[in-house]
């Protein structure tokens, strides 16, 4: 059973898979870890190979009680069997993804470092809003999400709040008072052992 007072574990896949050797590593991790959520979150926009792993994928997380979400592709939803959506642009399509998807489906938005945007999309409906990168990677904008976004959402709104990005385990310590979930992915798939980096991740909580 997953430890009521930590934050929650929400795994991002990696851009790019082979399934033949990601479903298996994916189960493992499912069978060792509380993971609350799987997010698909493929960069290839081919339909057919999309469906091919969400199907397979899908399989593995809900035979383990896991929730399946996609990235971006909210349109194949419900004929993939999926749980729900993550949508990279804030509020932006939240209000008709969740009159199209529903009130049960997952519905999330990634808002970067902007409480405005947040909060339009929690009044959007967004199940979870997602800040980041809590580190910068070099790669971005530059902008980080700083720990007294995370206090100070954790304090005004009720909607739950994912912290992403360049996670250590010194972040996870110092953000585990003021969050609900960690989205890991990047931090993981790279090492040797991802499911021992996890493990090391989800002990700093």
């Amino acid at each position: 059973m997953p430890d009521q007072d930590k934050p929650q574990i929400y795994l991002i896949s990696p851009p790019e898979i082979e399934l033949q050797s990601f479903g298996p590593l994916l189960g493992q991790i499912l069978e060792a870890c509380d993971i609350a959520c799987f997010r698909l979150a493929l960069s290839t926009t081919d339909e057919a190979e999309i469906t091919r792993a969400a199907d397979h994928l899908r399989q593995i997380c809900h035979a383990r009680d896991v929730a399946i979400v996609i990235d971006s592709h909210y349109r194949l939803v419900e004929r993939l069997g999926l749980d729900g959506c993550h949508l990279p642009d804030g509020a932006k399509l939240l209000r008709d993804v969740r009159r199209e998807l529903g009130a049960d489906a997952i519905v999330g938005a990634d808002c970067a470092t902007s409480r405005h945007l947040g909060m339009s999309a929690a009044e959007a409906g967004a199940d979870y809003i997602c800040f980041g990168p809590v580190a910068d990677n070099g790669l971005g904008s530059g902008d980080v999400a700083e720990a007294e976004l995370f206090q100070w959402w954790s304090e005004m709104i009720e909607v739950p709040v994912v912290a992403a990005g360049g996670l250590s385990a010194d972040l996870v310590r110092a953000l585990s008072p003021v969050t609900d979930f960690f989205a890991i992915g990047p931090e993981i798939w790279g090492t040797a052992d991802p499911l021992a980096t996890l493990q090391t991740l989800m002990a700093a909580r």
